[in-house]
């Protein structure tokens, strides 16, 4: 806490310099938010200061407000841990002060920092500062004034869009919009910043207060007219969410009271939204997030990482593509090998075709495109395999493939390189069987499209070396993916915590359910797609043949239906062919497809689970607990047996790679929320009526009975069966 502080130094040109210093990112905890009310106190009251400049240490202004502060509302529920600092400090001790004040911002000014910066009567950046309100992102909305401010600062329409995508800008894009006044370089941000605060108390400069401006704020019915729109494009975009139309209606306020009812108003819609369910699953996401970065006996070790300069992947499929396209634009170079000429055209014409999408979305710019193919070489041998870094293997799931090409690559390459396989489903050790030794073979297990989805489930064996997974995370941040380390088994943690998912759906159409019902629960739910419309996506073959390795794996508690199968045998394929449980036609969204109900008609009279051969009577919250509830089961499955080093993996995992919700926190936080024992309860139920499907894991019925969160970590060391 002693270095948590706000300094002042008061120059021979009467102006006082305030810094922030709370490293590393300078985030507004409580002491730092009563220092800056004291330092703002005492340069109003000074006689021997003219202006102030407010900067931070270590070149990043403000990170905004410290979100253990909300964490701990969260874990209290105690909202006053938050002080009102709104109109004590953003207004009364900084905007209304009777010195003028300059912000100096140099890194970042997020969230609570650039409401800071707003405040002041000027602010100067450096170049590529980045400048931000993504409270909406945590499930709240700007508590500092920022709902007032940015609109009268850089227009409605543009703050609206700014907010909306929680995403910042640069220092140069903020000066275009009258947010940023200059732009200095760092080495001279001080001096500058200094010398207009002065110009300012002298009247050379305009001593603007951003709350009082209403110039860009445009007319009354003007503004209605863009809320209008912001509130359509709102329930399009978040269309399970209220917090964005919270977040309008205070801007509403504002516009139509004045910015300090707007104040008054947004001080309370904080209050409100920092104790609400989306709150505490995205600030839990948050955190859990950024604990992936801490692996046991691999981060903590002294080990450095190696630097990866080329790699070679094998296979120019979707997968191998999209994996490829990842690494060169991330200014690693590729070695794509195919089979035959025709397979490698194929494969760099698919990964062009997905660097010009990036560029078309923004994503990348045409010098930074050009830069990435000039670094991709396609070959049909391992010749030049020498001298890669690493390999990734992404061809077909086919034990006896992947083993073929693992001893071609362990010939192939050099002693150091990484031998990294993309399989989703087929446990490592028998891919790796005939090598020795095995301490280089892991899992590098993207999700497709691979240069577009964050996630990277990175999959150990209990003989890879803590180097070559230190070097394989180091890599995934490299390419701006999440890298989460999990223990190897059937499916890893992914895809063997939800392959329940679209059998539990399969088995309630057997009981009787109308497929297109459950579907609509799951997508209200928050989820982007339904079960049946995600098969239909990844490919019935696809699906089938993970189905099947699961079954070998877990056959006490897998429900094979013959659905995909006579959909198979009538012509259907899912999207591919463009006829699946849904239409699929081009420019057009997929239709749900009235004429496969005799095809699901003739699948339940072979399974004849339905009881005296009548459907069940069910309601939209059995339903989705009956998909989701044997999920999370084998979550505590995956938890029981240390396949991740700790439970908000899960969630991260579930979110970044199954897009389960975010705003409810993960699979695991949610069913925490939900209660443990409910989920045992019910699921007990099931198993009783349906069989072992349902049937509750030891780890959950411990829980449920003791009342612990299945969350908690174990009081005892890892099982046995720790892949970890």
């Amino acid at each position: 806490m002693s270095q948590i502080r706000v300094m002042m130094e008061v120059g021979d040109d009467s102006v006082a310099v305030i810094t922030i210093f709370n490293p590393p990112l300078n985030t507004m905890a409580v002491p730092i938010i009563a220092g800056l009310m004291e330092k703002f106190d005492e340069v109003s009251r000074r006689n021997d200061v003219k202006a102030a400049v407010l900067t931070g240490s270590g070149g990043k202004f403000c990170g905004g407000l410290d979100l253990n502060v909300i964490q701990k509302v969260h874990l209290t529920g105690d909202v006053s841990l938050v002080p009102h600092a709104s109109v004590d400090l953003a207004l009364t001790a900084m905007e209304d002060c009777n010195k003028p004040i300059v912000a100096a911002i140099e890194g970042l000014a997020l969230g609570g920092g650039l409401e800071l910066a707003m405040s002041c009567h000027a602010r100067i950046a450096t170049p590529k500062a980045q400048l931000a309100l993504p409270e909406l992102s945590l499930g709240l909305i700007p508590g500092l004034g920022g709902t007032q401010r940015l609109p009268r600062l850089v227009g409605l329409s543009k703050a609206i869009g700014m907010l909306a995508s929680s995403k910042p800008i640069l220092s140069d894009e903020g000066k275009k919009l009258c947010l940023i006044d200059a732009i200095a370089p760092s080495e001279e941000l001080l001096k500058i910043s200094r010398k207009w605060a002065l110009d300012i108390a002298e009247r050379r400069k305009p001593w603007v207060k951003s709350l009082q401006r209403t110039d860009k704020i445009g007319s009354l019915p003007e503004a209605q007219e863009v809320l209008r729109f912001a509130r359509h494009q709102a329930k399009r975009t978040a269309p399970n969410s209220s917090l964005h139309q919270a977040c309008l209606d205070v801007i509403e306020e504002g516009i139509l009271h004045g910015g300090y009812k707007g104040l008054l108003k947004e001080d309370k819609v904080f209050r409100e939204t920092v104790l609400s369910d989306t709150s505490k699953g995205l600030v839990h996401l948050f955190f859990a997030q950024r604990a992936t970065s801490k692996v046991p006996q691999v981060t903590d070790v002294g080990l450095k990482p190696r630097q990866i300069k080329k790699v070679g992947v094998i296979g120019g499929g979707l997968m191998g593509c999209g994996i490829a396209t990842a690494l060169i634009v991330s200014n690693i170079c590729v070695l794509l090998k195919e089979l035959n000429s025709d397979y490698l055209l194929k494969g760099i014409k698919r990964i062009q075709a997905n660097v010009r999408g990036l560029v078309t979305r923004g994503k990348l710019t045409k010098d930074k495109a050009d830069k990435a193919l000039s670094i991709l070489k396609g070959v049909l041998d391992y010749s030049e395999f020498k001298d890669v870094d690493m390999v990734i293997e992404a061809v077909i799931e086919n034990v006896g493939l992947k083993q073929k090409i693992f001893s071609e690559i362990e010939k192939a390459c050099p002693p150091h390189c990484i031998l990294a396989t993309n399989t989703s489903t087929i446990d490592l050790n028998l891919i790796a069987d005939k090598l020795n030794p095995q301490d280089r073979v892991i899992g590098a297990h993207f999700f497709s499209p691979a240069h577009v989805m964050p996630l990277l489930e990175i999959v150990r064996t209990q003989k890879t070396s803590p180097q070559v997974i230190l070097d394989l995370m180091t890599i995934g941040k490299v390419m701006n993916k999440v890298p989460v380390v999990v223990g190897n088994c059937t499916g890893f943690a992914v895809n063997r915590t939800f392959f329940p998912y679209t059998q539990g759906a399969h088995l309630l159409v057997n009981l009787g359910v109308d497929l297109f019902r459950i579907e609509g629960v799951i997508s209200n739910f928050g989820l982007p797609m339904g079960p049946f419309q995600l098969q239909d996506v990844s490919g019935y073959g696809v699906f089938l043949a993970v189905w099947k390795e699961f079954a070998k794996a877990f056959p006490d508690r897998v429900f094979m239906s013959p659905l995909i199968e006579l959909l198979m045998k009538n012509g259907r394929n899912g999207k591919i062919n463009g006829k699946g449980y849904y239409i699929y036609e081009k420019g057009s969204k997929p239709k749900p497809d009235p004429s496969i109900l005799p095809t699901i008609e003739e699948c339940r009279q072979q399974t004849k689970l339905m009881p005296a051969g009548k459907p069940i009577t069910i309601t939209d919250k059995e339903i989705l607990e009956m998909v989701l509830f044997p999920v999370v089961n084998e979550a505590c499955r995956v938890l029981d047996e240390g396949v991740v080093v700790q439970a908000s993996d899960l969630d991260t995992t579930s979110v970044l790679g199954m897009s389960f919700p975010s705003h409810r926190g993960g699979i695991v936080f949610w069913a925490d929320t939900v209660g443990a024992n409910h989920v045992y309860r019910s699921l007990k139920k099931w198993s009783e009526a349906y069989g072992s499907f349902y049937k509750p894991s030891k780890y959950l019925e411990e829980r449920a009975i003791k009342g612990i969160p299945l969350s908690a970590a174990a009081t005892s060391s890892p099982s046995s069966k720790s892949r970890l």
